[in-house]
């Protein structure tokens, strides 16, 4: 793979005024693929995030992986002085800002999006909430746990007749993150290229990123078929509902696989490999609204299959007749899967003297500019210097009574 120093977003400045997941995320994105991003924190305690799941010391190691290549101040945004910081940094220094308070919070503090485009029309702010920006739910708290269960995303997880149950990570977050950077790439490109590529209008806009709005945009067919049929999709555990054969099995080690055999070729050589060419060729099962009407009889075949065998000899079977499967990897299982070594996904960085701890590599991968880490997340207020003396032009004595009235 060619690659060069330069990064893809190398120039693009972006100011990180969210806590916790969803706006983080993004910003990690954006931090990894070259852009500026300055975080701004809270003085003396900073991102809650800095000591959430495992400790070094007194910081999370996911604080060092998500908080990458970022620079960090501190500003206390209840006070005026730190208002003024941020309003300086949007007249100057940045032309993105990423979010993800209460809406309402910031225009309390006149940092609002009408307020900062006044100093930078070029302004994008990619908001990021629980509900949006308005409607009903705008102000309430915007925990992705809660936007998971709203969104359908909870209705359709775990086991049939039994309660719903939550991914093992904050799924809802990501997503946001997700949308939120997909959504600032489109307001860029209509400002700087626009549609003509004879340049873009120059004007900044806002980026509304609802974290129940991102879950339900990955929901698939699930409105479709309540609007069109009346269909309310139920929980379908390990298999996927519709969709003919998509489950888990049980070997006979007790050890379980996954097997997708929902593409009608696919279905015919999974069923010649488990020793049943008469389903193979049986004309009612050719498509999968066929087998649909035929699912029991299926899985009870495929178990039939995988319980007589060892996890090793259904993987080999199955990979030899080119039918999907696989196993189901913990990290420690990851970290030696040779698919996830071949493609370096796992990337080494060092986070003080002789100390080194590896972190996923940032993704998709780009044949020239691809992403890097720079350094782990960084010390509270690390940057202060950096931001406010040589690029704000504060004083020392300035950044000293700014301390002291405890704005930093």
């Amino acid at each position: 793979m060619e690659n060069i120093n330069k990064s893809a977003l190398e120039g693009m400045k972006v100011l990180e005024l969210g806590q916790l997941i969803a706006a983080p995320f993004a910003g990690s994105m954006l931090a990894g693929f070259g852009a500026e991003v300055i975080k701004v924190e809270p003085p003396s305690k900073g991102d809650p995030m800095r000591t959430w799941r495992k400790m070094r010391g007194d910081t999370s190691l996911w604080w060092s992986s998500i908080s990458r290549n970022k620079k960090s101040i501190t500003v206390d945004l209840r006070q005026e002085e730190g208002q003024q910081i941020i309003r300086k940094l949007v007249e100057s220094q940045v032309d993105i800002v990423v979010e993800n308070f209460r809406p309402g919070r910031l225009e309390e503090w006149g940092l609002g999006y009408e307020d900062l485009k006044r100093l930078n029309p070029r302004l994008i702010m990619v908001r990021v909430s629980g509900w949006g920006q308005d409607g009903p739910y705008a102000n309430r708290p915007g925990f992705a746990s809660v936007a998971e269960g709203v969104a359908g995303l909870r209705y359709l997880t775990g086991e049939p007749g039994r309660p719903p149950v939550r991914t093992g990570i904050s799924l809802g977050d990501t997503l946001a993150g997700l949308h939120a950077v997909i959504g600032l790439m489109n307001a860029i490109y209509e400002r700087d290229i626009g549609a003509s590529n004879e340049g873009g209008s120059g004007k900044g806009q806002l980026v509304d990123a609802a974290i129940y709005e991102s879950v339900f945009n990955v929901m698939e067919s699930l409105l479709p078929e309540y609007d069109y049929m009346g269909h309310v999709r139920e929980r379908s555990g390990a298999k996927l509902g519709g969709i003919v054969p998509s489950n888990t099995y049980q070997c006979s080690d007790g050890k379980y696989i996954i097997i997708g055999g929902n593409n009608d070729a696919i279905f015919k050589r999974l069923m010649t490999a488990v020793g049943r060419q008469d389903l193979a060729d049986s004309p009612s099962l050719d498509q999968n609204h066929g087998r649909v009407k035929e699912e029991e009889k299926i899985d009870s075949v495929i178990n039939s299959f995988t319980s007589s065998h060892s996890f090793e000899e259904v993987y080999k079977k199955l990979s030899e007749a080119d039918v999907p499967v696989g196993p189901i990897n913990s990290i420690e299982d990851i970290v030696k899967d040779p698919q996830f070594i071949a493609r370096n996904m796992f990337e080494k960085v060092k986070l003080g003297e002789g100390e080194e701890m590896a972190m996923p590599r940032m993704v998709p991968k780009l044949e020239r500019t691809p992403a890097k880490t720079n350094w782990p997340g960084p010390k509270l207020g690390e940057h202060n210097q950096e931001i406010l003396l040589e690029r704000l032009g504060y004083s020392e004595e300035e950044i000293e009574n700014l301390i002291a009235k405890k704005v930093l």
